[in-house]
């Protein structure tokens, strides 16, 4: 299968899906998204795949969502049919990665913003190296947090809290110390470390390895993720019609000159995100 947004690779029983818009930093349009979703799907219906790996090219893991695609305009939609688009492109294609059989690792470098948060959280295992960041600045943008609200499961509530709040990003060293990822690489290393940890991974007896995500993703669920998602999608999708989004965008819009990312940069640049 040809692709444009990601690159697909396998190394025996690694799988490995590449996002491949590096001069975006992997900002997530819905080519990226439904070329990922295809390749996700392939290698957890592959009974020889053992482990599938997510990456990005270039300088970054992923910037977040594409807000220059002009398909993710909230002009262009109604409260129904931005919840909609939003579940079917976002939240039903993150939670398949979440509850795909296979192992998952993201493997993580540079920006991990936003979208790009969301979707490292939603593999089993996140390896970074030195360079990774972790910013989740959209309450500066007037949203309530992306499409699924990880961070309090991640980090906790009072950590979550700041994080959202502030708009700060945290090093790979205190996203150790926080549990947020399970190791940080050395420079130059970090591609090697994940191909090891997938490696190790995959020659353990597979239904155990299966069985046993699906024991902990339940009791996730017991405890009211999945219930807590649900909840916060819909008063996410709820706030981009609010007054304050309105404001914001408008003010995006003069800086940027239209529905363009220049006023975003600006934006993100004046709450300290260098990214």
């Amino acid at each position: 299968m040809g692709f444009q947004a990601i690159k697909v690779e396998r190394r025996g029983p690694v799988l490995r899906i590449r996002m491949n818009r590096p001069d975006k930093l992997n900002a997530q349009n819905p080519t990226l998204i439904e070329e990922m979703d295809a390749a996700f799907t392939a290698g957890g219906a592959d009974p020889d795949v053992r482990v599938i790996v997510l990456s990005g090219e270039g300088r970054a893991f992923s910037a977040g969502h594409d807000l220059e695609y002009p398909g993710y305009d909230r002009r262009g939609y109604t409260y129904h049919s931005r919840v909609d688009m939003e579940r079917r492109l976002f939240l039903d294609k993150l939670l398949r990665i979440r509850n795909l059989p296979t192992p998952t690792i993201a493997q993580v470098h540079g920006h991990c913003v936003a979208a790009g948060l969301m979707l490292a959280c939603m593999c089993d295992l996140i390896v970074c190296d030195e360079t990774a960041r972790f910013s989740n600045p959209v309450v500066a943008m007037a949203m309530a947090g992306v499409q699924l609200l990880i961070e309090p499961w991640e980090i906790g509530a009072r950590k979550a809290k700041e994080l959202l709040f502030t708009a700060e990003a945290i090093d790979a060293a205190e996203a150790h110390r926080l549990g947020l990822v399970n190791r940080v690489a050395p420079g130059g290393r970090l591609e090697d470390e994940v191909d090891a940890l997938a490696d190790r991974i995959a020659s353990l007896p597979a239904f155990a390895v299966r069985t046993v995500k699906k024991s902990i993703n339940d009791t996730l669920d017991f405890m009211g993720q999945g219930r807590s998602w649900e909840h916060h999608f819909l008063l996410h999708v709820a706030g981009k019609r609010s007054e304050e989004f309105d404001q914001w965008w408008s003010a995006v819009e003069r800086e940027g000159g239209g529905y363009k990312p220049g006023g975003l940069k600006q934006t993100f640049r004046r709450r300290g995100d260098k990214r």
